[in-house]
């Protein structure tokens, strides 16, 4: 289905979760849990998550499963559930088992064909690959074929797993490369390889970059450069919720010296785009 944006906010958030306590008891996030000073991470209800977003202005929000080594922390039919109760202000994000490529692929066609999922995420450090290993082409291929975009998380790695694999040159590089008619969004900016990540985003059309993780205060100079100069139509809103909330990472965004065009592109109108967010 379309997303109209009957809801009175426009405003976009392309990457959240709706946890549940298998994904935040996860070993991985205590780093987080030490950041934060909170031994136990809260887990919201999707009302307390409606709350939030409804106190910042988002209309819409892409609610992400997670799959890793282990299996799936927040499964599709999780997210799915999340949809159907509020179809008007969720769209899902599937997540699949990078290490059975072919299985993947069927589960990501139900996602999209049976569900109306709008997208696929795959976090490269959660298994330590890459995203130019041969398992994922497969998924590039079908992401293709479904017409919807492929979500990674580019930079470094707040949880207690190695970064290399966020690097943007050469792995995500090479993607982009191979593949020129796959959809790509680089969640998290890409620090502390933020040159890199914006000479991706400046040379292939076909690369895109959101904010989740990061409050306008953070964003390197020559990011927030290139948001307010060249960045048009290539940077996206998101938040990383509930490890931050939307609110926060909207404080500031005045700052940011944002033209009326680009601050509308930035906070809804090129994820629309991307994400087919106007097409049944």
């Amino acid at each position: 289905m379309p997303f109209p944006m009957t809801h009175e906010a426009k405003i976009i958030d392309v990457w959240m979760q709706q946890p549940n306590p298998r994904f935040l008891e996860q070993p991985f996030l205590d780093s987080l849990r030490r950041w934060t000073r909170r031994p136990e991470l809260p887990c919201p209800t999707l009302e307390d998550t409606l709350r939030v977003m409804d106190k910042a202005g988002v209309g819409l929000g892409l609610l992400s499963a997670w799959w890793g080594p282990a299996g799936p922390m927040i499964t599709n039919d999780e997210v799915a559930e999340c949809v159907r109760r509020h179809p008007d202000r969720f769209a899902g994000i599937a997540s699949v088992d990078l290490s059975r490529p072919m299985n993947g692929v069927r589960e990501l066609r139900r996602c999209v064909r049976e569900l109306g999922f709008r997208g696929l995420r795959i976090v490269p450090w959660l298994w330590n690959l890459p995203p130019d290993d041969r398992r994922y082409y497969p998924l590039y291929a079908e992401c293709i074929e479904l017409g919807i975009p492929f979500c990674l998380q580019v930079g470094h790695t707040g949880p207690l797993l190695s970064s290399e694999p966020g690097r943007p040159i050469p792995y995500l590089e090479h993607v982009a490369l191979e593949f020129p008619e796959l959809r790509i969004v680089a969640g998290h900016i890409g620090h502390p390889w933020t040159q890199e990540m914006i000479s991706l985003l400046t040379k292939c059309e076909n690369v895109f970059v959101d904010t989740s993780a990061y409050v306008p205060r953070r964003f390197p100079p020559d990011f927030r450069d290139f948001l307010r100069t060249r960045g048009g139509g290539k940077v996206m809103f998101g938040s990383n919720y509930p490890m931050l909330a939307q609110g926060d990472c909207l404080e500031g965004i005045d700052e940011l010296g944002l033209e009326p065009e680009a601050r509308e592109a930035y906070l809804h109108r090129t994820a629309r785009g991307v994400f087919g967010l106007d097409r049944s």
